[in-house]
């Protein structure tokens, strides 16, 4: 039968990449943290690290089992963290990943009414534009925007949100006489466009008339960038065409920073996703948390 405490050592040994980081962290003498790797390839039969005088590394297998040992102790505190949960509530550690944008202006104000119902919580949020993986990161939750790659995650839809092409007043005096008024010019347009997207200047559009058109930019994008929020800033700015969820556009289109492109065709709707890990056993903690941000939501939604 396998050690959980040996699962631990083995797990810090190889975040840490060495025995003595391992025994820091732990609290533990070096020593200690060899005898039992050694305890733990005797019982599995196979080498999971190899040393060397100055550092130590994850073998093929040990690489393997290394994502395992995350899984098993991550079902092992879930399980833990609702059997306390069913004498004193909510407890423990609920990690969430978002992008840096929609953290900011929706998931977060969430999180801090979650964290204000649920006082023995520790909430831990991470914003990056990264498809951060959940095991390896150790994220309970990963809220995730636009079509969803193939995963093996669970995954629940919260909502959809539009997105539209946009430009400043002063890139459309300047390029376009003032004006973009139909598909054909807004292939023309300089694009700036999200790097991260396999095809991002080709969509699916829904035309006044009812019809399904393919769109394509003309040109590669003048511009790329890796977040929505550094698009905004070069569409704010003049440099061109951005085509950006509503949620983070509508303000600057009601204050005339910015104009919305042929409002009267549609891009396809994206989606936003709760992603959590394929475990065994799906804590309280996170069930409770993606419900109450999808009653959030769409609370929001219909103000």
């Amino acid at each position: 039968m396998l050690n959980m405490q040996r699962l631990e050592i083995f797990v810090a040994v190889v975040e840490a990449g060495s025995f003595t980081g391992a025994a820091n962290t732990l609290g533990l003498t070096k020593a200690v943290v060899s005898f039992n790797i050694r305890q733990l390839e005797e019982t599995l039969g196979v080498s999971v690290l190899t040393r060397t005088t100055r550092q130590v590394a994850v073998t093929e297998a040990g690489e393997r089992f290394y994502l395992r040992c995350l899984k098993l102790l991550q079902d092992a505190e879930n399980i833990l963290d609702d059997v306390r949960s069913d004498h004193t509530g909510l407890s423990g550690i609920l990690r969430i990943t978002t992008t840096p944008e929609y953290g900011a202006r929706v998931v977060v104000p969430v999180l801090s009414a979650f964290a204000a119902l649920h006082p023995q919580l520790r909430i831990q949020h991470v914003a990056s534009s990264q498809n951060d993986d959940l095991i390896s990161g150790r994220f309970d939750v990963a809220i995730r925007l636009g079509q969803l790659a193939d995963s093996t995650h669970h995954a629940k839809l919260i909502d959809r949100f539009d997105i539209l092409p946009v430009a400043s007043k002063d890139y459309l005096t300047t390029h376009h006489d003032s004006a973009i008024t139909d598909l054909e010019q807004l292939q023309n347009a300089r694009w700036i466009a999200h790097s991260r997207l396999a095809a991002p200047l080709t969509w699916q559009v829904l035309t006044p008339t009812g019809d399904n058109v393919l769109f394509k930019a003309d040109a590669p994008p003048m511009i790329m960038a890796d977040s929505a929020a550094s698009l905004l800033a070069f569409a704010r700015s003049g440099a061109g065409v951005a085509l950006l969820p509503a949620w983070l556009v509508q303000e600057d289109i009601a204050n005339g920073c910015l104009t919305q492109l042929l409002p009267d065709h549609r891009f396809p709707r994206q989606g936003i996703y709760a992603l959590y890990p394929n475990t065994r056993h799906v804590s309280e903690k996170v069930r409770t948390f993606i419900d109450f941000l999808q009653s959030q939501i769409e609370k929001r939604s219909r103000k």
